[in-house]
């Protein structure tokens, strides 16, 4: 089973697939993901412990239905196919990553495979075209293929991958640090050649995050304003970075549309994959993108099945273990925390650049929030006193926190658009 998942992580990112010449006519990923799906089926380390096994299949449940409530039941169908398989991966490598090695082993999958990305992309920037044939796209931001054809979805994967290349390049690996603390360069140098904003941004919320942790909130805050004076000297679209920009004005408005659709639609939203049938521009804000698309109802479960992550690796991260003398029980919680605090890093990244895309439904979001679930659900088994979260106890949360969460993005929306 997780052989085979890792296959998927690899072909759904680096998609030989769609430039290899024949590969197109062969069904690959939908292939490989049965095959692990399968094993999955038959295997006994199957797990539903994490709420995310449970809010997931309701929150495609929310997009079928979102579809019939505005009029078109075959839209039910669509979404069941389009995003049933996203599900599928979810709960199959969300069941493989419940050990530190497995997990270790797939943030490597997940490093190398951005770091090849990266190389696609310096290509891109010395010679105008990379080895997919794409050339390099306007503005000269690097772009890759299928899913990743947009700069600023390289740039999340960037984001997203950073911490755990330094994670995975930490003293005391050997000569192996060497090539993944390269790798985390790249994938540095990889966000620059993206020329996004978002992700740029994204790379100074998990650095303020880390420094925050280590220094305090005054050193984080001082050096994050650092960081962001850096960050507009070096990006002529950092430097743009302002609500009035032309590029800016039209994300605000597409914001102020996304609420307009949710005030006429409140229950459902206007459908899945619908935003765009209401308004020229994409919403350019996964949390807005929900809530337009699938109403208070999806919001509220897609909030849930986000805020469980963070809420998982903050629980590793501040939990304080009965104080020991064994030298070797202390040695192997550090390292428990410490990959804890690298996927929270990493979701802070994935999420801080999700804020700026349309991205709510992109399946590496899922794998990257099934490796967190299956973490914490072996870092359970192996700490027994890790609390564990079930909705019947705290899903009731997550309706006031959606409800403070869509009064937020209003008064935001209503703040920018008099900035504009």
């Amino acid at each position: 089973m997780f052989p085979l998942i890792l296959v998927y992580v690899v072909l759904t990112i680096i998609r030989p697939q769609d430039y290899v010449p024949g590969l197109d006519l062969v069904p690959i990923l939908p292939v490989v993901l049965l095959l692990a799906f399968g094993a999955w089926m038959f295997s006994n380390t199957k797990t539903f412990e994490a709420p995310q096994f449970v809010i997931l299949p309701a929150f495609l449940l929310i997009l079928m239905i979102s579809q019939v409530t505005n009029g078109w039941s075959g839209g039910a169908i669509d979404e069941l196919a389009r995003f049933g398989p996203v599900v599928i991966a979810f709960f199959v490598f969300g069941a493989a990553c419940t050990t530190q090695r497995r997990v270790s082993t797939a943030m490597a999958v997940f490093v190398v495979c951005a770091a090849i990305l990266a190389l696609h992309g310096v290509q891109q920037a010395k010679t105008g075209m990379g080895w997919t044939a794409i050339p390099i796209g306007e503005g000269n931001r690097i772009q890759y293929v299928g899913i990743f054809n947009d700069p600023n979805d390289l740039g999340l994967l960037f984001a997203a991958t950073l911490p755990m290349a330094v994670f995975l390049g930490r003293p005391g690996r050997g000569f192996s640090r060497v090539f993944w603390l390269g790798c985390a360069a790249l994938l540095l140098y990889g966000t620059y050649l993206t020329n996004s904003r978002g992700a740029m941004l994204a790379v100074l919320v998990v650095a303020g995050c880390y420094i925050w942790y280590r220094r305090g909130m005054v050193v984080a805050g001082t050096l994050g304003v650092l960081g962001l004076v850096a960050l507009k000297l070096v990006s002529s679209r950092m430097d743009e970075l302002d609500a009035g920009e032309e590029s800016a004005a039209g994300r605000v408005d597409a914001w102020y549309a996304g609420l307009e659709m949710f005030r006429d639609n409140p229950l459902f939203g206007v459908g899945a994959g619908n935003f765009t049938e209401y308004n020229e521009l994409t919403a350019h804000n996964s949390f807005v993108l929900v809530l337009a698309e699938t109403g208070f109802a999806g919001f509220v479960l897609w909030l849930a099945f986000v805020g469980y992550g963070f809420w998982m690796m903050l629980t590793v991260v501040r939990h304080r273990p009965p104080e020991t003398q064994d030298a070797a029980k202390a040695a192997e919680w550090a390292a428990e925390r410490q990959m804890a605090l690298t996927l929270l890093l990493s979701l802070c990244g994935l999420f801080a650049a999700a804020f700026f895309l349309s991205r709510s439904y992109m399946v590496v979001l899922y794998l990257i929030a099934a490796m967190v679930a299956g973490y914490y659900v072996g870092a359970r088994r192996r700490w027994p006193e890790l609390p564990r979260f079930r909705l019947a106890n705290q899903g009731w949360r997550w309706v006031p926190l959606g409800a403070g969460g869509v009064a937020f993005i209003f008064v935001l929306v209503a703040v920018l658009l008099r900035t504009t």
